[in-house]
């Protein structure tokens, strides 16, 4: 007998090997060295970064990667990047605001000037992660990688 599977179960499977694909071509050392050159400054009162901050935005920046490479088919069709943005703006802009909170709550920042600098820190570093991610993502769709 066969077994029956939904579609649903399917495309969850899919999209999984993919992300898993996709990882392969991140390194830990780079997303290390990427935190360290965005939010140091901000953590300049501890002699080192605390590892907790530094695994959360890892976390977030593997998530924004993923977010790139999974819009990145419509840049491989002919779509502009700043349009794909646009596309995927709520799911950024949630990223963000979650890092901005979770650095917020580690660092214990209550300062509305160096609140607003990390935010803007966060958010190149979200858009950053997700630029790689698409074009990784659209360079792997080009060679039928995918």
């Amino acid at each position: 007998m066969t077994v029956i599977t939904s579609f649903a179960e399917k495309r969850q499977e899919k999209q999984l090997c993919y992300e898993r694909k996709m990882l392969r071509e991140l390194s830990l050392e780079k997303l290390r060295a990427k935190v360290l050159e965005h939010f140091t400054p901000f953590y300049q009162m501890y002699r080192i970064f605390p590892s907790t901050v530094e695994e959360g935005c890892i976390d977030l920046a593997i998530e924004a990667y993923l977010l790139g490479a999974h819009y990145s088919r419509f840049g491989y069709y002919g779509e502009s990047v700043d349009s794909v943005r646009r596309r995927c703006a709520q799911e950024e802009k949630y990223l963000i605001d979650t890092l901005f909170d979770f650095l917020c709550f580690w660092g214990n920042i209550d300062d509305d000037l160096l609140g607003q600098s990390l935010y803007y820190a966060c958010e190149q570093y979200i858009v950053g992660w997700w630029t790689e991610g698409f074009e990784r993502g659209k360079k792997r769709r080009r060679l039928k990688l995918h």
